[in-house]
């Protein structure tokens, strides 16, 4: 379980791939708090750590979450936004994320707000899974690579989030442009409300 707030970029410094799986190899600087089966969220998505040398760690993605995710398009160098998993006996200062991406968004624009950027981001229409939760609201909360954020200006398939600088030069927001891909996690209140309707 994670809360969104992102505590630093992790740089990927080698990629491996083994038959449908592929092994990250990522640097940051708390590799030395970490344990071997520890979750850590990147960009989004909660990976097992399999293995730690020196200041590097290796997590594994399979296929599944690469063909529900931006994972397969890293590239050695790349910035990835990293969250260990929450404490317990901390604030919530995010929101609940599980780190189960729902899938991709593409970034369709950006717009000035005097020091502040507002992104906008586009998904699939699919009526079938906005039944299901899959969907924002106005002033609800939404995960973009990681990040927990406040939504506004949502339609039936995009939205809109507004970035601060602090977060604009703490996460991977500083790299992303139009049609850069994001993985994105919808609410889980609204998924467990939409299958109560369901039921």
């Amino acid at each position: 379980m994670f809360s969104g707030i992102i505590e630093e970029f992790a740089t990927v410094v080698a990629i491996k791939r083994d038959r449908g799986n592929i092994d990250f190899t990522l640097q940051c600087s708390f590799t030395s708090e970490l344990r071997i089966d520890q979750s850590v969220a990147h960009n989004g998505v909660c990976l097992t750590v399999v293995s730690i040398d020196g200041d590097r760690y290796v997590v594994t993605a399979m296929k599944e979450t690469l063909d529900r995710t931006n994972l397969g398009l890293l590239r050695e160098g790349n910035k990835v936004n990293v969250e260990r998993s929450m404490l317990m006996n901390g604030r919530l200062d995010g929101h609940i994320v599980q780190g189960h991406v729902d899938q991709t968004a593409t970034c369709t624009a950006m717009e000035d707000a005097d020091g502040s950027t507002y992104f906008t981001f586009e998904y699939p229409e699919n009526r079938e899974m906005a039944l299901k939760g899959y969907f924002t609201v106005d002033k609800g909360s939404v995960t973009v690579n990681g990040v927990s954020l406040t939504v506004c200006r949502p339609t039936s398939n995009s939205f809109q989030v507004a970035i601060i600088p602090y977060t604009m030069e703490h996460t991977n927001f500083q790299d992303i442009r139009i049609g850069t891909v994001v993985n994105i996690e919808f609410d889980i209140l609204g998924k467990y409300i939409a299958r109560l309707q369901q039921l």
